[in-house]
């Protein structure tokens, strides 16, 4: 436990938070997991040893990967077996739920629809907490007209925050976000993530909106293979009529489950399952195959780059090509070559992997462009004008087989989208 000198900030059924005391970090709290789990808000209680334990490592786990591919939330790491360190932040008492398949208080609230009904794309509701009242689900209407405003304040200067129109649009697209992103990690295993539900807070010295609270094994519905039967969440406790030892230890061992194959597809370092091998015509394209390279390198893909001629040097193109075209790693090619750009179609002719052409900048690329453009029947390269755009049509491609660079992706594109709404506050 912690030190009993700490300040409680505050407490929920299955946490509590603590300001962790040091005057040189103001805005950093510890949330301490608790060795219970309710049910019912909260009328179903009962102690699980060893639940906070689990609940940690899966929040964790979710919270760093989350923070790896882009979206940002408040944590900032492990204390120890039962808390993390955390951003201060106030929270909005709001549950934004996300669903993939009709089950549960969806079914209730909704009559004719069929239970394994499927949402495409995923549902979005919010829930306003309050226990007392069942947590009703409320429209956005409402939250707007509730003006939920909280103070952030750092250096004496302080910053209001409303919860309007834009506020609300930007949690639910990020709501949708979190949730595909898991929902695509959690492919990998052959289990479909049914429905999520997640808090947003306000960060107490920024006054920014970001994913807070606990995300572990009662945030979710879980069907392994897709059958209900197999679920390994919360929903085993919540249904069971007597809750005893055995049934307590079934629970556990659920929870440890998903702990365990968060821990494989989060905890070590994943291997990206790609790799860009960047071809230039020429030692003199060097600088704008590299300018190409740094913007693959956000995706953790592995670049290669050769200089091979298709004009000058075509066997010694051909060969290179080969190595890379027969073995198991899914590859994309983008050829760097100017003037006559036989490259990029030489490759196409002779390769099964996607070819991309992205030529480097000249005073004549309006000329140059046409030999990338207009390619001979059967071929099919891409033709990008910038390192950016050709590296995110490769990192694209990638995707297609890897989990984490389609996650990067995805957070790119809401980050994206936050950013210009975002603008609209500073006009």
């Amino acid at each position: 436990m912690p030190s009993r000198d700490l300040k409680v900030l505050g407490e929920g059924k299955t946490k509590i938070i603590y300001d962790i005391g040091d005057p040189d970090r103001p805005g950093v709290a510890l949330i301490h997991s608790k060795d219970i789990i309710t049910a019912g808000d909260g009328v179903k209680r009962n102690t699980m040893e060893g639940k906070s334990v689990t609940s940690n490592r899966t929040a964790c786990l979710i919270f760093g990967y989350l923070t790896e591919i882009g979206i940002k939330n408040h944590f900032l790491g492990k204390h120890d077996d039962v808390s993390f360190l955390a951003r201060r932040c106030h929270m909005i008492p709001l549950e934004f739920v996300t669903r993939r398949l009709a089950t549960g208080s969806f079914l209730k609230r909704n009559p004719g629809v069929p239970e394994g009904y499927t949402f495409s794309p995923p549902k979005l509701e919010t829930f306003f907490k309050d226990d007392e009242n069942h947590d009703p689900q409320w429209s956005t209407e409402q939250i707007i007209a509730k003006k939920f405003t909280y103070t952030a304040e750092k250096g004496g200067i302080k910053k209001e925050v409303v919860i309007g129109a834009d506020e609300i649009h930007l949690m639910l697209q990020q709501t949708r976000t979190i949730f595909e992103v898991l929902e695509k990690a959690w492919r990998t295993r052959d289990c479909v993530l049914v429905d999520m539900k997640i808090e947003f807070g306000v960060d107490a010295e920024t006054g920014e909106i970001i994913l807070a609270d606990i995300i572990d094994s009662d945030s979710w519905r879980l069907w392994p293979h897709g059958d209900k039967l197999q679920m390994k969440d919360k929903q085993v406790y919540r249904d069971a009529k007597e809750v005893n030892e055995d049934k307590l230890k079934q629970v556990k061992l659920n929870f440890d489950w998903i702990a365990d194959q968060l821990m494989d597809m989060f905890g070590s370092k994943h291997k990206v399952n790609g790799r860009v091998v960047i071809f230039m015509g020429s030692a003199s394209d060097l600088n704008w195959a590299k300018s190409i390279q740094k913007e693959v390198e956000p995706f953790g893909i592995d670049t290669v780059l050769r200089v091979t001629s298709a004009h000058k040097t075509t066997e010694d193109a051909l060969r290179a090509a080969a190595v890379y075209d027969a073995d198991d790693v899914p590859t994309v090619f983008i050829a760097v070559a100017g003037r006559s750009n036989g490259l990029g179609p030489v490759l196409s002719g002779n390769v099964t992997s996607p070819v991309i052409n992205c030529p480097p900048p000249s005073e004549r690329i309006a000329e140059d462009v046409w030999s990338s453009l207009r390619l001979p029947t059967g071929l099919s390269c891409a033709t990008l004008l910038t390192a950016d755009a050709a590296a995110l049509h490769a990192a694209n491609i990638i995707a297609l087989t890897d989990y984490k660079v389609w996650s990067k992706l995805k957070a790119r594109q809401y980050k994206q989208q936050a950013a210009i709404i975002g603008a609209n506050g500073g006009m």
